[in-house]
């Protein structure tokens, strides 16, 4: 399966379980899902910035960076991008269980702009 339609079907099944009603299980299943979805969403553009403009990278970050230099995706897009990988890297520690809240109160805007920057890139 190619990488656009991994990244849509993750974002799917993300948004599904985001419109189920609130438990720890999904929150749970929705963060698990949110990580599945931001790697194949991340990877999706990296391959496009190879494709389409011989661009080799190596991390979500530089992903990112270069996906804003090259307009495939606007700042306020790069600004969610960057607070994704930050949330996406969440440690566990004393405060995971709030961590996880707070995220999870975050992922419906994630989904949101990751599925508007693959429907620019679809069409």
């Amino acid at each position: 399966m190619d990488i656009i339609k991994t990244t849509i079907r993750n974002l799917q099944r993300l948004e599904r379980t985001l419109a189920e009603p609130y438990s720890d299980i999904i929150r749970d299943a929705a963060l698990m899902q949110f990580s599945y979805s931001y790697e194949a969403f991340w990877r999706m553009l990296a391959k496009h910035l190879t494709d389409h403009h011989g661009k080799i990278i190596k991390s979500p970050k530089q992903c990112f960076r270069v996906a804003f230099s090259t307009e495939l995706i606007n700042a306020n897009e790069r600004e969610i991008c960057n607070m994704m990988t930050a949330d996406k890297n969440m440690e566990i520690d004393e405060n995971y269980e709030k961590n996880c809240d707070i995220v999870f109160g975050r992922l419906k805007s994630y989904a949101e702009a990751m599925g508007k920057v693959v429907g620019r890139m679809v069409v």
